[in-house]
């Protein structure tokens, strides 16, 4: 057993995803990385659902493509090869890598290791040829954001990762975890630190991100080599060449610059782009054919080989245009590919750009008069189909540069007239060329060869009213709508606007928030914080369950506690099973040391109560066998004082002694009353008839303010709801301390696990520390069995787990699959410490035990929750056109306070004993308060089951106190009610209050 010193761990939460329907692999969201294995002709893709994807690419990536047929005319229509089931890319192998954005890919060791960088902090590797289906491992954490990864080739076995914290890491690929971390940024630590692009030789390393300097590292040593300062935006990609003299970077600034390592300086500026360049890749050793794309859409390819150093000299074509910003391409052989912000993934022919290449005639006279006339001896012809030998179209040129000679302003004429509309088709109508020095680009290829199609994904949300419920739309267009606490989809309403939908099945209901969802990964991710989490409850009698629960009147199930129960319930079983071993152990010794013979050996569930329920239950700590009420403490209504919140003088907040008048409570029985509970009050009052709410003796406390108040009303409330809301007056949250008996009933926020991991007991012995984690309430268990052995050597070992029961978290069964995840808080987000399903958190037990929160063990084993100040809400209850006595005192104060959860039919009931006395023998077919009584707002009848938040929020929505009109409606005669005229020119509450009872008309 572990007893040694604990340590405080991060702030935890746990999450789950509900799952998607299945359907065929591929991503739901956008796509950000793409890596390409030509031995295997697989290409690989990551996105921002966390998933990597493998697509067999089904193309001979390795040799040359078909033989060019003779007979094709440049007037022909495109060729269809591509449509052939051995050119289409086939769906190969998908996995749930990460549990956000998955920012970038590369392959390493051979092409057999895949590594993926994410928002979720980590950096995995996925071995997807090893086939073992093996789940990608975790090789390295940030403390951000990590955005990009580089290896200087495909067979090393290190990979380097950069992010948003600011650094630098080197992992191996081998099992030796982190090689080497670079600190980026000057001595000043700027926050602009931030690492978006990275690149890797084997003798050196750079990096780049939005303070637009490029560093240069040293992969072996981790120091600065240099920085380049030229750039005026954020650095997006960069291209080392394989000697490491040359680097290549794009920026948010709209540009490519080439930078000397050996010279140390910026040497050509390259300006084809138009708006931020967001990729870059080469596969060409010297980067003498490079490809670039950018925000607009646009992808370049640029070739410079053999312009001796004058890349001015180079050519630089449009090769596509895609809807989205692209924001990553890669190139191999005749094929470019793309990834958006799309799910699928676009293939473009690629263009030969070797020394056969059919230019206009003007650019042949001009390449052929240059001294750099450019022989391809660096790398042989890119093969190609026969459509990529037609001539290039003048307005496909790229102008390379501002001081590039070609293309010419002159050889632009003839399309500066273009409209704008004419292009925008082309390109996005907010990002269209129109400059009178380049004209209109129009790129050589109209249509990708292929699109590999995404999947739809969820991209916009909207949490109903009652906060069970969620609306999404998709990237199809279909709204569904989902049940957050059953974790499946309940109705789907088809292409739709999500606004319209949520109209039709909005409730009007105020539910405490205890959950906050997300679709940042195309699916819908349900948040659980241990602050607010167990904050929200419903009504039982609103359930709609499969089968029957016999619960009590006016029951209440906290939802945090419901779904976390049946999400974690394998994990439940899992314990269980492990404590009756653990038991059974202890039992058994006890048998040899002769003790006890007959030690049970398996755990002794207690009973469910329906509605026995026991007079003397602790409310202020629900124990999971049912044994009390599982409900909020302090559900009586109190009269609050007008001190309260206004503070008005007079009524002091510091714990003082108050005056006859003003004291703080009046209890005629120690015991803490929930007014929601069924349970019959033992009364220690005076004879029926003896006292009223406002005689009181020497020997008894105190009164409060609503007896002294009202002690001339001549109103008998000694009966069930009078005594209950005299045991249940209080002035506000802020007055705690005055007796006992107001510190049970409303008690202070306690912290659910000891600060210094051990417990003290109740005679003073300090408890043995624990963990602070999810074993250390194992542990907490473990310890009472040890103490209960030493104060019973011969009774046998009793389960001291005691998970809630049906009548409390009534079944739920979420689908198997859906994702558990705990995260755990850090300075630049949250960390994944696991991640499993529904139906494996019980294999999972171990792990789980180490790394979830002490909160959810404390829950699932022992039923407890953090305790925590009620939500109250004031209001003002007055009889309405005084045809009703008043319930106010003598000077008009009818203001009182409530749980936010207290319905109208409660409120009704307290009128009914307020204004009438209860009969001495109770006629069991009396009409109930409800029947005969309405209460209003605004001149709106409210609903019985309406509780004070919907009506807070949705009726009265305002800040004040709620004003509330209580009324008969003439199903019973009520003794003193009046009729309209009988109060004419009798208006004001306070007037009619101070009247006797007996001064009014029956």
């Amino acid at each position: 057993m572990v007893t040694g010193p604990s340590t405080q761990k991060a702030k935890q939460r746990v999450s789950y995803v509900l799952p998607l329907a299945d359907s065929p692999g591929g991503h739901r969201l956008g796509v950000n990385g793409l890596a390409v294995d030509s031995e295997q002709s697989i290409l690989y893709s990551g996105g921002r659902d966390g998933a990597i994807c493998a697509w067999d690419l089904n193309l001979d990536l390795k040799g040359s493509a078909p033989s060019e047929n003779p007979f094709d005319s440049s007037e022909d229509p495109p060729s269809e090869t591509s449509s052939k089931p051995k050119r289409s890319t086939t769906f190969r192998s998908q996995t749930q890598a990460h549990t956000h954005w998955v920012n970038d890919i590369v392959l390493a060791q051979n092409n057999t290791a895949l590594v993926s960088a994410s928002s979720d902090l980590t950096v995995k590797v996925w071995r997807p040829l090893s086939g073992n289906s093996e789940a990608p491992q975790t090789i390295g954490q940030h403390a951000d954001y990590v955005k990009c990864l580089a290896t200087p080739n495909s067979q090393v076995d290190w990979v380097a990762s950069g992010g948003l914290d600011r650094r630098i890491c080197l992992w191996d690929l081998s099992g030796a975890g982190k090689s080497l971390e670079i600190e980026v940024g000057d001595e000043d630590k700027s926050e602009k630190g931030s690492v978006y692009a990275l690149s890797a030789s084997r003798s050196i390393l750079a990096s780049g991100g939005p303070d637009a300097i490029v560093r240069l590292w040293d992969p072996r040593s981790g120091k600065r080599v240099t920085k380049f300062v030229g750039h005026t935006d954020n650095v997006r990609a960069i291209l080392i060449n394989e000697t490491g003299d040359t680097i290549m970077t794009a920026s948010s600034d709209q540009t490519v610059k080439v930078w000397s390592v050996t010279a140390g300086r910026c040497m050509h500026t390259l300006t084809m782009h138009n708006d931020s360049v967001w990729s870059l890749y080469s596969d060409d050793s010297q980067l003498g054919i490079f490809y670039s794309s950018d925000r607009s859409g646009l992808v370049v390819k640029t070739d410079v080989r053999g312009t001796l150093g004058e890349m001015d000299d180079g050519l630089s074509l449009a090769i596509a245009q895609e809807n989205d910003g692209v924001s990553k391409v890669i190139a191999h052989g005749d094929y470019i590919w793309t990834a958006t912000s799309s799910s699928s993934i676009n293939r473009w022919s690629n263009v030969d750009t070797g020394a056969d290449i059919q230019l206009p005639e003007a650019y042949r006279r001009h390449r052929a008069s240059s001294a750099a006339s450019r022989p391809r001896q660096l790398t042989p012809p890119v093969p190609t189909s026969t459509r990529s030998k037609k001539e290039i179209p003048s307005h496909s040129i790229l102008r390379i540069s501002n001081t590039a000679t070609f293309p010419s302003p002159a050889a632009r004429e003839a399309d500066a007239n273009t409209t704008i509309s004419a292009l925008s088709t082309v390109r996005k109508g907010s990002e269209i060329i129109v400059d009178p020095d380049i004209g209109v680009i129009v790129p050589i290829q109209a249509l990708p060869e292929e699109t590999i199609e995404g999947q739809h994904g969820l991209v916009k949300h909207k949490l109903l009213n009652d906060r069970r419920r969620a609306l999404t739309l998709d990237t199809a267009g279909d709204v569904l709508l989902w049940d957050l606490l059953g974790c499946t989809p309940l109705q789907s309403f088809g292409k739709k606007h999500l606004e319209d939908v949520e109209p039709e099945v909005n409730t009007m209901e105020a539910v405490a928030p205890w959950c906050s969802i997300d679709t940042r990964t195309g699916r819908l991710a349900v948040v659980l914080e241990a602050y607010n989490c167990f904050d929200a409850e419903m009504y039982a009698d609103e359930l709609h369950l499969d089968e029957p629960v016999d619960f009590r009147d006016d029951q209440r199930i906290n939802l945090g506690k419901w779904v976390l129960r049946h999400i974690f319930s394998n994990l439940i079983d899992e314990v269980i099973k492990r404590d009756e071993a653990f038991r059974r152990e202890l039992n058994e010794n006890l048998k040899k040391s002769g003790q006890r013979a007959n030690a049970p050996s398996s755990i002794q569930l207690p009973q469910a109560y329906s509605s026995d329920w026991p007079d003397n239950a602790d409310t202020l700590t629900p124990r999971a066998n049912g044994a009390s009420y599982p409900m909020t403490p302090g559900m009586g209504i109190g009269v609050a004082t007008p001190a309260v919140p206004t503070h008005l003088p007079g009524v002091p907040e510091d714990g003082a002694t108050l005056d006859k008048r003003a004291s703080q409570t009046s209890r005629t029985s120690d015991k803490p009353v929930d007014y929601f509970s069924s349970t019959q009050i033992v009364a220690d009052a005076p004879p029926k008839g003896v006292a009223t709410p406002g005689e009181t003796t020497d020997e008894k406390p105190p009164k409060s303010p609503t007896d002294a108040d009202k002690e001339n009303n001549g109103k008998d409330t000694n009966t069930l709801f009078g005594k209950k809301f005299r045991m249940g007056m209080s002035f506000g949250s802020k007055k705690l301390g005055r007796s006992a008996s107001s510190n049970t009933e409303k008690p202070v926020i306690v912290d659910e696990k000891a600060e210094d991991g051990s417990e003290t007991s109740e005679n003073g012995e300090k408890e043995k520390e624990v963990d602070d984690s999810f074993f250390g309430i194992v542990q907490m268990i473990r310890n009472d069995y040890e103490k209960a052995l030493l104060e019973n050597p011969d009774q046998p070992v009793e389960s001291g787990i005691t998970p809630s029961l049906p009548n409390e978290t009534p079944v739920l069964k979420p689908p198997p699959m859906t994702t558990v995840i705990i995260q755990e808080e850090t300075s630049g987000g949250s960390a994944d410490v696991y991640r499993g399903t529904v139906a494996t958190v019980g294999e999972d037990a171990s792990l789980i035990e180490q790394r979830a929160p002490m909160w959810l063990g404390d829950l699932l084993l022992r039923n407890k929750i953090p305790l925590k100040e009620p939500v109250k809400v004031s209001f003002i209850l007055q009889p309405w056109q005084d045809l009703l006595p008043s319930i106010a005192g003598p000077d008009g104060n009818a203001r009182l306070n409530a749980n936010r959860m207290l319905r109208v039919k409660k409120i009704l009931a307290y009128v009914a004993e307020r204004i009438e006395a209860a009969p001495e023998k109770p006629d069991p077919d009396a009409l109930k308060p409800e029947e005969y009584l309405e209460l209003y707002c605004y001149d709106q009848k409210l609903p019985i089951s309406m509780s004070l938040a919907t009506l807070r929020a949705h009726v009265w929505k305002g800040g004040a106190d709620v004003m509330l009109y209580y009324k008969s409606n003439g199903r019973k005669s009520i003794r003193y009610e009046k009729t309209a005229e009988s109060v004419t020119g009798v208006s004001t509450p306070s007037t009619q209050a101070a009247q006797p009872p007996q001064a009014a008309q029956p």
